[in-house]
């Protein structure tokens, strides 16, 4: 008789449902605060700590969480600029030299878009000469032949992806 792992039966079992709402809630929680600990998280959601700490597990081995990180306060160590800056490239942007730009610390997001423009990147500095200096480096990359920058100047919200799913909004507040 082969021992069966319980685990692989759980998990295949579950692999055909995706995350469920016990899974939402608790990235949710994570999402949130990732530093409370598993049995917290376990009261807010009804499930008992290991309960959590296996699908946590479960959760980072499919990818649903990618990392945990801290979240920094750009204004407190000295990046108070944020900017979002559009790309114009002559043919596909995605290049080698493009995607180079990751490496760089003001970089924080890059995307391939659709539009009229090419790429866009969430870029973080120190001041307005430093963004200046930043796209001095876009601008030398082979294909590049314009940017427009949009400097926030308050942020209202900003947060990770949530994995909650919006409710039937009904007659609610955002119909119209």
């Amino acid at each position: 008789m082969t021992e069966t792992k319980t685990e692989d039966i759980r998990r295949t079992a579950r692999g055909r449902e995706g995350i469920d709402a016990f899974d939402r809630k608790i990235l949710s929680e994570l999402s949130c605060d990732a530093t409370q600990s598993l049995a917290a998280i376990g009261d807010k959601v009804g499930l008992s700590a290991p309960a959590v700490h296996e699908r946590v597990k479960r959760l980072r081995a499919s990818g649903a969480i990618k990392a945990t990180v801290a979240v920094l306060d750009g204004h407190k160590i000295g990046k108070p600029l944020l900017a979002f800056v559009h790309v114009d490239t002559k043919g596909w942007g995605k290049t080698g030299a493009m995607l180079a730009l990751t490496q760089l610390p003001e970089v924080e997001e890059l995307h391939s878009v659709t539009g009229d423009t090419c790429v866009l990147l969430k870029v973080r500095c120190a001041s307005p000469e430093a963004l200046e200096g930043f796209l001095a480096r876009v601008y030398d990359i082979e294909g590049v032949q314009g940017t427009r920058s949009y400097m926030v100047l308050s942020t209202h919200m900003e947060r990770t992806v949530q994995a909650k799913e919006t409710e039937d909004l009904g007659e609610g507040p955002f119909i119209r």
